[in-house]
């Protein structure tokens, strides 16, 4: 039986979230602005079209965006993840075998679906979450994670496919010519970095790719590119919980082994939670631009169910542990109620960058982001070597710590009760 993995991917996420709402805005210009207001991270097509490149700075884009009239958001990225949390809840009903990729991403393993019902599978997808979310998505089928994200691309840039594309039904031929037409820095963990290096070797496309020597790519690069070179191939070297490139998201939780009311317990869960986050983020050299923490109780308790969540952009990408904490306590005291029994709570670190991505603040109180490497560097050695918490923290401030600016932030249509949309 041939595997069929499916990649799921809403497009233009930041861009389609804010239409949702907004309906005047199909098929007019938008941009997403990055913390601060300061660069262009998510683009319509239209807006794209128009030669503005991703994490263009804004400022550079005043004149253009005033001719062609392009409408300009702040991040809401409480927004984003409710919207994400919702699509990432329509996928499970098509396959309890799911990888949450990032906020806008998501795999799952339909191999157990005969392969000729697969592109009815995917508009079904398709059409549930446009109809449930109002978000646009396109669907990618193949036999390996590397293939399915190749599949999804094709449904998202060749209209004929209307949005779902499956590889596993292709002639071995006729799937060659398709990658043969498609640039190799597509490759899922390729990128603009690795395709010019790629290219100077003379692999310019995918087909390029998979018919090199997977040896020879392990020695001249990584072995990461050699399992695509494999993967493109048709041979499974990335299983579902197995993710070559760096998390996007970085998600710390856990259900309590008896049900915690007090704040206080709470608060030394969360630290927790953040803390091993941050370990994970510094293992992988990321740092996160924005904190996001939840709490619920279980539904089947007696009395009423309570879950809240909220998420917190940073003025400036930070891997330091003490201010992941401060943030994430900031904003548990906000979402946390008393007299409920917790049974679970969490955090999610997102917006991740690495460190040639980072602008500085220089408003910021904060210590700066980049010099505090060495601080978190050895007190992760001392961990690993005396054991984990032999250092950590022993106080913590819960004191809002920045306001961002946002001055074209939308509101806050599904996350709070006195910002949903009224009609009259």
């Amino acid at each position: 039986m041939t595997r069929s993995i499916a990649l799921v991917d809403v497009n233009n996420f930041y861009v389609s979230c804010e239409r949702v709402f907004n309906p005047k805005l199909e098929n007019k210009p938008v941009v997403v602005l990055s913390n601060n207001d300061g660069c262009a991270v998510a683009r319509s097509n239209e807006v794209k079209a128009l030669g503005i490149g991703m994490a263009m700075p804004w400022f550079q884009c005043k004149d253009l965006a005033e001719q062609h009239q392009i409408t300009a958001f702040s991040s809401n990225y409480a927004l984003y993840a409710d919207m994400s949390n919702r699509v990432m809840s329509i996928l499970r009903q098509f396959s309890p075998d799911q990888e949450i990729y990032s906020i806008d991403e998501s795999f799952l393993d339909l191999s157990t679906q005969p392969s000729k019902d697969l592109v009815v599978l995917g508009q079904a997808i398709k059409h549930t979450i446009k109809q449930w979310t109002g978000l646009p998505v396109c669907v990618g089928f193949a036999s390996t994670k590397t293939l399915a994200k190749l599949a999804n691309h094709c449904a998202k840039k060749r209209p004929h496919y209307k949005g779902v594309c499956n590889f596993n039904t292709l002639a071995p031929p006729q799937l060659d010519t398709i990658l043969n037409s498609i640039a190799v820095g597509e490759v899922w963990g390729v990128g603009r970095k690795l395709a010019p290096k790629l290219n100077a070797r003379g692999i310019n496309t995918v087909l390029d790719l998979k018919q090199a020597n997977p040896q020879r790519i392990k020695q001249q690069f990584n072995v990461t590119l050699a399992k695509s070179v494999r993967e493109l191939n048709g041979t499974v070297c990335i299983e579902m919980e197995d993710v070559i490139p760096i998390k996007q998201q970085i998600l710390s939780s856990r259900s309590f082994g008896q049900k915690v009311s007090d704040y206080q317990g709470l608060a030394e869960s969360i630290t927790l939670y953040m803390s091993r986050a941050a370990e994970k983020l510094r293992r992988q050299q990321s740092y996160a631009g924005h904190v996001h923490v939840f709490i619920r109780s279980s539904p089947h308790d007696e009395g009423p169910f309570y879950s809240n969540g909220a998420t917190v952009a940073l003025p400036t990408p930070t891997d330091h542990t003490a201010q992941l904490v401060k943030t994430a306590l900031w904003i548990l005291k906000r979402i946390y109620k008393p007299n409920i029994r917790y049974l679970k709570a969490g955090v999610m670190l997102g917006d991740l960058r690495t460190a040639s991505d980072i602008q500085q603040d220089l408003f910021s109180t904060q210590t700066p982001t980049l010099k505090t490497a060495p601080l978190m560097q050895t007190i992760d050695r001392i961990n690993q070597k005396m054991g984990r918490e032999t250092v950590k923290l022993a106080s913590l401030g819960t004191h809002r710590p920045w306001k961002m600016r946002q001055e074209n932030k939308s509101q806050s249509f599904t996350t709070k009760w006195e910002e949903l949309i009224r009609v009259d």
